[in-house]
């Protein structure tokens, strides 16, 4: 009678999951990641009992070929049919055997308006001495891709020397740099212990709504464009339970409910007819072509490659 859920933070709205046990009669036990990584790392050591999870779309990708995710039974969601057609064939998962699109958006700079003029581009982040140590980065490998953007290299890049070059860009940054950030950058940005910070859009647009001297902008070099996604994690205690929350999500109220609340864009078509003209309007959910043009989706591209990137990383944090 249990839906075992592993989540990111503040990434449901608060009327999704007593909305969901009303309407099913199951209970939900409700538990956080603050990473990929972690999520990552918790499933292989073996699946404590969480059912449904929600991975970003290179790393659910990686989760499928450890033989850590259940097959998705798309007759049993029912309401995969609200689905916008380009999210229904992805490369990272061939016919959604696996995962199923959550949310999507970008990653770019939030930053103090009274403070920062519009920072066009991710040296404002890397390079520029003005805002020292008033930075905030990410812990996720997010921050990586911008480096390398930033270079002018692919975040899909499998050569070393280049991946090399993006976390020595960071290391030599971390003078300037406040804090490498769990996914809290938007909190440091609202308490003013930052004036930029490198974060996800929708974190971003959260605090805005509290505070009309902050603004978010993708710099010109490009950024990575993801997708977070709901999978069944392998060994699932509830697959039924499972397969019924899922569907619960895309019910077209129930998706804009939580769109309008944790801002980011949505693949559910008739949930999109259901939020704010002018979140379908704002630049910052849904990002024009020029931007999504020179934006690039993260691939997995195996365990060899994976673990350069993680390298890389753990070498930029432990500096």
């Amino acid at each position: 009678g249990t839906v075992n859920i592993y989540n990111w933070d503040t990434y449901v709205a608060p009327e999704t999951i007593p909305g969901f046990e009303a309407a099913t009669g199951l209970a939900v036990r409700y538990d956080l990641f603050a990473s990929n990584d972690e999520l990552f790392a918790k499933l292989r050591a073996g699946n404590p009992g969480y059912d449904v999870i929600f991975p970003s779309n290179n790393y659910a990708a990686r989760l499928a070929e450890a033989g850590l995710l259940e097959p998705l039974d798309h007759a049993r969601i029912p309401n995969i049919a609200h689905l916008e057609p380009e999210f229904l064939e992805v490369e990272f998962d061939p016919g959604r055997r696996f995962s199923l699109p959550y949310f999507w958006g970008t990653v770019g700079i939030g930053y103090r308006r009274s403070r920062v003029d519009r920072p066009g581009s991710w040296a404002a982040l890397f390079t520029d001495e003005a805002h020292a140590g008033r930075i905030a980065l990410l812990t996720e490998t997010d921050t990586l891709y911008a480096a390398l953007r930033y270079l002018g290299y692919s975040i899909n890049t499998a050569d070393p020397a280049e991946i090399d070059a993006a976390a020595d860009l960071l290391i030599a940054a971390k003078p300037r740099i406040r804090t490498f950030a769990p996914d809290t950058g938007q909190d440091l940005l609202i308490a003013g212990e930052v004036d930029l910070c490198l974060e996800y859009n929708g974190d971003i647009l959260q605090v805005m709504e509290e505070d009309d001297d902050l603004d978010y902008v993708v710099p010109d070099e490009g950024t990575g464009r993801w997708e977070d996604t709901m999978c069944i994690a392998k060994g699932a205690p509830n697959p039924e339970g499972a397969h019924a929350f899922i569907d619960y999500i895309y019910e077209p109220a129930v998706h804009a409910a939580i769109a309008e609340y944790v801002r980011y864009a949505l693949p559910n078509r008739a949930a999109k007819a259901l939020i704010p003209e002018a979140d379908l309007r704002n630049e910052a959910i849904y990002p024009p072509a020029e931007v999504l043009a020179r934006s690039e989706v993260a691939r997995y591209m195996g365990t060899e490659i994976e673990s350069l990137y993680q390298t890389a990383m753990t070498r930029v944090l432990a500096a």
